[in-house]
This record gives C-alpha cells, sequence and structure tokens, in this order.
C-alpha cells in the first residue's frame, strides 16, 4: 500500500510540475506576449470612453447618477478606475513576466549564434532561390581568395577540401544578425517603456489652479501642493520637493472662427526658476498655446481651458462695500453660456450679533452670457467671446454657509439652504456691466463686469526623458528588425573535368526573400568582373555552365519568381 501511495503522489507531483512547465512555456511565448498587449490597448478602452475617478469625481457620480443601475455595474467593474483596477495590473503585469521570459532565453540564444560558425555549404547550390556558376583560369585557391575578399564584412567560414564535397574549397557566409539584434532592442525598449510608465505613477505629481488673466493677478509658485486649487501625485511623492519656480498670467486671447469655434487660446505668461527673484519685470517672458507647454525642468505647465469670472460689488446699508471676482462655470462649451455663484459676508461693525449677522450674509447665482441674447427675460449667448456681457441673477439673503466649516461647492449653492427657508430670494434681475439692483433693507448689489480665467495644469514627471529614450530606441530596433535580412551565401571553388577552375555561387534569405537577389546578383557580377585573370567561360555558357538567378534569358523569368 505504502509502495501504491508513494507512487499516486509522485504521479500527482509529476502532473503539476508538467502543468506548470506547460504554463510557463505559453505565458513567455512570443505569442501570448503579443495577446497581451493587444488586450492592454483593449483595456485602455474604457479609460478613454469613461470619465474616470481620478481625474474628476464629479464627472463619474453624475454619469453613475444619470444611468442608474448601468452606472453602478461599471462602478463595481471598476471602469471608472481603469488604470489602477485589478483586471488592468493583471494583464500590466503578466505582459511584463511575458516579455521577460520570451526575450531572455532569445538573447542567449543570439550570442550563441553570434559564436556559432555558419553552416557548411549545400551539395546542390543549384537548388537554392539564387545560384551562379562561372569558370576562371585562376588556381582554385586564387578564386576563393577572391570570393573572400569580396565577402568582407560578412562572418566567413572556409573548408579547404574537408566540407561536404571533398577536394573542393568551399566558403560560408551569413549577414543580418543585426535584425535580430533589433527585433530583441525593440521589444526590450517595449518593456523598459512600460517599465517608465508604471513607475511614473509613483513619482508623478499633478495639479490645477485657475487664474484670472490680467496684470494685476497674483503669480503662482509652484513651492507647495496648498498652492493649487487640485493636485494630485504618486505616492513617493510627499510635495516638499516639488520643481520650483513661479508663473504670472498676463493676458489670454482666444481667436474664434465665425460660427464661434475656437481657432487658439494664447496666452502671455512671464516665469522665473529663481524664486527669490521678486521682480515679474525680469522674469523670462513665454507664450503659452495649446500643446505647447512651458517647461521648466521635468515641469510642464499646460494651457487647458479658459472661462469668465464675473466681479460684483455689494454695498451695505453702512455704506461698506464687499467686491468679489469668481470664475463660473462654462455650461455651454459653444456659447460658453456660464453658471456659478458669489458669497458675500457683511461687514463686523453693521450686525454685532453674530447670529444676527450670520442671517445677513448675501449670495448671488445665475448664469453669465459673454455675448447676451434675450429671449423676453430669459438670458442666452450667441458667441463665446465677451462682446456683450451681462447675468441673469437671483440674489438672496440669509445663511449662506459661510463660516460652517463644512466643504461646499463654489458653483452652486445647496439646495437644501433654498428649500428649507434659510436663504431667502429678494431679488431677481438681469444686469448689463455697471448696472445694479438694490434690496429692501437699502443693500445694493452691482455687475462690474468680467475678466477671462485660464486653467493651468502642472504636470511634474522626472521619467518622461526615459520615455522619450526608449521611445526612440524602440523605432530604432523596429526599423532594423524590418529593413535587415538574414541572409547566406555560399561557393564552392572545384576543377572540373576541362582541368578549369570552377566557381558556383548560392544564396538564400533566411527571413524575407522578397527584393534580396539584387545583392546576390551584384555579387555575382562583381566577382566575374573583378577575377585575377580573365574569366574562360565555355561556349555553351547560356544554357550549360554559367547559371543564374536571373534565368538561361535575359526576357526569361527568375527561377524564384513568386508571380
Amino acid at each position: 500500500m505504502s509502495e501504491l501511495r508513494t507512487t499516486a503522489a509522485c504521479s500527482s507531483l509529476g502532473a503539476v510540475i508538467a502543468f506548470l512547465r506547460n504554463s510557463w512555456r505559453t505565458l513567455t511565448a512570443m505569442r501570448t506576449a503579443l495577446i497581451l498587449l493587444f488586450l492592454l490597448a483593449v483595456a485602455a478602452i474604457p479609460g478613454a470612453l469613461l470619465p474616470q475617478r481620478s481625474l474628476n469625481e464629479g464627472n463619474v457620480n453624475e454619469y453613475i447618477a444619470e444611468n442608474g443601475w448601468l452606472g453602478e455595474a461599471y462602478d463595481k467593474l471598476q471602469l471608472f478606475d481603469v488604470f489602477s483596477s485589478w483586471w488592468f495590473t493583471a494583464v500590466y503585469v503578466l505582459l511584463f513576466i511575458s516579455l521577460v521570459g520570451c526575450l531572455t532565453p532569445r538573447c542567449f540564444e543570439l550570442l550563441k549564434q553570434l559564436r556559432t560558425a555558419p553552416p557548411l555549404t549545400p551539395r546542390n547550390l543549384g537548388r537554392l532561390p539564387h545560384h551562379a556558376a562561372y569558370r576562371t583560369t585562376a588556381t582554385p585557391e586564387q578564386a576563393a581568395d577572391q570570393v573572400q575578399k569580396s565577402l568582407r564584412g560578412w562572418r566567413v567560414r572556409r573548408n579547404n577540401g574537408d566540407g561536404r564535397v571533398a577536394g573542393t574549397i568551399e566558403i560560408s557566409s551569413e549577414r543580418g544578425y543585426v535584425r535580430e539584434v533589433g527585433n530583441i532592442v525593440f521589444h526590450f525598449a517595449l518593456l523598459a517603456l512600460l517599465i517608465m510608465f508604471a513607475a511614473g505613477k509613483f513619482v508623478y505629481a499633478e495639479g490645477m489652479r485657475v487664474i484670472v488673466a490680467n496684470e494685476e493677478s497674483p503669480a503662482f509658485c509652484n513651492t507647495t501642493p496648498s498652492a493649487y486649487d487640485s493636485f494630485r501625485a504618486g505616492i513617493l511623492v510627499d510635495g516638499t520637493d516639488l520643481e520650483q519656480f513661479c508663473i504670472k498670467i498676463e493676458d489670454f486671447r482666444a481667436d474664434y472662427l465665425e460660427n464661434g469655434q475656437a481657432e487658439m487660446f494664447t496666452s502671455n505668461a512671464r516665469y522665473t526658476d529663481e524664486i527669490a527673484t521678486t521682480d515679474p519685470d525680469t522674469w523670462e517672458p513665454y507664450e503659452m498655446r495649446v500643446n505647447h507647454p512651458l517647461r521648466v525642468g521635468s515641469t510642464r505647465v499646460y494651457l487647458q481651458g479658459h472661462g469668465f469670472a464675473p466681479t460684483f460689488t455689494v454695498t451695505f446699508p453702512n455704506g461698506e462695500t464687499r467686491t468679489g471676482t469668481q470664475h463660473w462655470t462654462p455650461t455651454e462649451l459653444q456659447t460658453f453660456l456660464s453658471s456659478g455663484i458669489m458669497r458675500f459676508d457683511p461687514p463686523a461693525g453693521l450686525y454685532p450679533d453674530l447670529a444676527e449677522r450670520r442671517t445677513q450674509q448675501i449670495a448671488i447665482q445665475g448664469l453669465f452670457a459673454p455675448t447676451a441674447q434675450f429671449d423676453g427675460t430669459i438670458l442666452s449667448s450667441r458667441f463665446p467671446r465677451m462682446d456683450d456681457p451681462a447675468v441673469a441673477i437671483d440674489v438672496y439673503r440669509g445663511d449662506a454657509g459661510l463660516d460652517t466649516g463644512r466643504p461646499q461647492s463654489i458653483f452652486s449653492l445647496e439646495p437644501d439652504l433654498i428649500e428649507s427657508g434659510v436663504l431667502n430670494r429678494e431679488a431677481r434681475v438681469n444686469l448689463f456691466p455697471g448696472e445694479s439692483t438694490t434690496l429692501a433693507d437699502g443693500t445694493e448689489v452691482r455687475f462690474d463686469g468680467a475678466e477671462e480665467f485660464i486653467n493651468i495644469q502642472i504636470s511634474e514627471d522626472p521619467t518622461q526623458i526615459w520615455v522619450g529614450v526608449f521611445a526612440a530606441v524602440m523605432m530604432g530596433g523596429l526599423v532594423l528588425s524590418l529593413m535587415v535580412r538574414r541572409r547566406r551565401i555560399w561557393a564552392r571553388v572545384s576543377v572540373d573535368d576541362d582541368g578549369v577552375t570552377r566557381v558556383d555561387l548560392g544564396g538564400l534569405a533566411r527571413t524575407d526573400r522578397s527584393g534580396w537577389g539584387s545583392e546576390f546578383d551584384s555579387l555575382r557580377d562583381r566577382l566575374v568582373a573583378e577575377v585575377t585573370v580573365t574569366p574562360v567561360l565555355p561556349e555553351t555558357a547560356d544554357t550549360d555552365d554559367t547559371a543564374s538567378s536571373r534565368g538561361t534569358h535575359p526576357d526569361g523569368p527568375r527561377k524564384d519568381d513568386t508571380r
């Protein structure tokens, strides 16, 4: 019984080892690597079509709310977190393992081939796709030396009578190892490129900042994550070693076609990487445009978007004023009709009681049109450029939530505050720049106009230079693997029945045969033309003793013609 158990255990262990061995061979096959690369591309498609939580969680929540159970199913499948999902990571890791397991043996095989001499000359060279023969009065040694000299740059193996055909001098040559080198370089560069992409997720830093585009706007300095409106970074970045620079936005210009389509966005800026310099007039000028970022070290500053920031002034009954400028979000990207809110806290001396002061806050919510168009009293915009600005606003009084300590939206008031009566609407008006409305207690709300703002994105990725390097290396390896052919040429030098030296040539492309025959023909013609003694061709050379890959007649088909 014990012997049977031992045999069964050995059999089970052998089956497990065989399964693991076969699984490893399948995983490390080049075909598997190509399939995984294709799956990686397919897996990235949802990341381009669906909003991603890492970029804008608000858009994800809105998508789920609008699509109900379908959005919830997408969320469970991690389609809103594609690039951090377990299934995308699994494909990524398997691709790494497959490429390493596939390429490592190929490297050893290439080294082995480089140390191995070219194969012996075939017995019948006339059966090769490219072949030729000629006769000469040179001695066999002279003819062999001439052939060997013409094969300079090839790996050559010479057999003086000890080859496949006794009594002959045989020369074997091979060239084109660069093709396999290029192939391996391409795949290793691809692997390194993927590794750099993965490493970049650990050391990158990316943030966004909204800046009003005028000369009075303060400069933005990239010294701390708290300077950003939103900031995210890799797990190895703590925000203390950001690229040190300051940038000041001086203006913004948007060029539009007649139909309102944007043609180009341009912003003039000044920057410095010496943050101790305090005078922006001494900073370097730079014109930022779409897809033309400002580069400071490994950091790029992109001009990502723009919009309008209305300015309101509230004059309270005691004569004190509060002025605010706040960017509003575009709700119609074709005309840049924008929506947003403003909140104003009354002066401390006007309402000494804190509870009463809280109930006297002013909130403004409404629409801004850069080029106003009215349908009755309903405001819309007919063009995205600020030609005739106007606002349609609701003015509220009450507790706007300014000092609650809770995070609130900067684009809309909380509906619960309005529905519960905490905020009461006291006016609904349409205003042009300079116009105002007066509330019941004498508070005046004036629309002063609007400024354009831009949204800049600051991205820092130390691996980007290596991504570029490996991408260039990958393309170089691909070009080599496609353009270089692995080919072999053999020559056999013998003495025929007439006592004349005969040279037989044969050529074979190991990979792609198309278009390679011209190199063989050029070698043959050079050998015939450059022999040290005058070649002696038989009278029946055109049909018997001289054969060529070009055929026996100038106009006849090639023997390797596949048409």
